[in-house]
């Protein structure tokens, strides 16, 4: 006993009511939405009945459930729109607030302030105000023009302008994520590039953002999730939904979670693949 207590160990140590709480209470509600999945599940005056169906919610889901396919296909598109923004948008807001200015540390706390308010009920609220849109942008000409072009790219253009405040509320733990790895960046590597002549945008490429690779690929899995389980995504509606719909019930909804959980890994592996291919080509270059 006290030889596995060494310093190694002590991980482990810190770590195992976690592990234990998500194996009582995170890892057998999985398992068993993925078993009700296969079967068609009614609730009865003695309990619930199950009537295997194989793949019936499956193939039901993807080839009748118009409103769910629409709205994960819009997911999809907004996904990979807003998470890499949101990425860059902490990034960004990283970079300015790890130089020593002026009360850095409240601007640090607004930044952060939105991840501890924004809960699912104050956000709908504040949506429902207009608090998470900048103000009259429909008045402005430019805005009309966007919204006249019908492709995907001014369609990206018009979500992000008319969701710039929400990203950014997104962007809180992202921003504490980054600062915590500029704040251990080797300064000598800097300042050994500065006596070489490099520019800052070259010390950026060259040295910060291949430093912060790791993390930024932390982010991109946690804003993806973040994202997908938004109580504002539509998909989370239409689940619930039929979670209780007479008609569909506990087997169809869990049906519709895991193939909502089967896009948001293929939105993720994307993403990690396009970072991945854009960070070899950047350090060759």
């Amino acid at each position: 006993m006290w030889k596995f207590l060494n310093e190694k160990n002590f991980g482990y140590v810190f770590v195992l009511p976690w592990i234990i709480g998500f194996i009582v209470f995170t890892a057998y509600p999985i398992f068993y939405s993925f078993y009700l999945s296969f079967f068609d599940v009614t609730f009865t005056a003695t309990g619930i009945e199950t009537y295997f169906i194989g793949i019936g919610n499956f193939h039901n889901a993807i080839s009748t459930d118009i409103a769910f396919i629409r709205e994960v296909g819009q997911f999809s598109i907004m996904s990979a729109v807003a998470i890499p923004l949101i990425v860059i948008i902490a990034l960004t807001l990283a970079l300015l607030l790890n130089h020593p200015i002026r009360a850095r540390g409240t601007f640090r706390t607004i930044f952060f302030l939105p991840v501890i308010i924004a809960s699912g009920p104050v956000i709908d609220k504040l949506m429902d105000m207009g608090a998470t849109t900048i103000p009259d942008m429909g008045r402005y000409q430019f805005y009309h023009l966007i919204q006249a072009g019908d492709n995907a790219f001014f369609s990206a253009i018009i979500f992000i302008l008319d969701n710039i405040i929400m990203l950014l509320w997104f962007s809180g733990v992202q921003i504490l994520v980054f600062l915590a790895g500029l704040q251990k960046l080797d300064k000598e590597a800097y300042e050994a590039a500065r006596v070489d002549g490099a520019s800052s945008w070259e010390i950026f490429w060259k040295i910060t953002l291949p430093s912060l690779s790791s993390l930024i690929l932390v982010n991109i899995v946690y804003t993806t999730v973040m994202y997908a389980q938004t109580t504002l995504n539509p998909v989370i509606d239409i689940i619930s939904d039929n979670m209780f719909n007479i008609h569909t019930g506990f087997g169809y909804s869990s049906a519709l979670a895991w193939l909502y959980f089967l896009v948001i890994i293929l939105i993720m592996l994307a993403l990690l693949g396009i970072f991945v291919i854009f960070s070899r080509r950047s350090a060759k270059a």
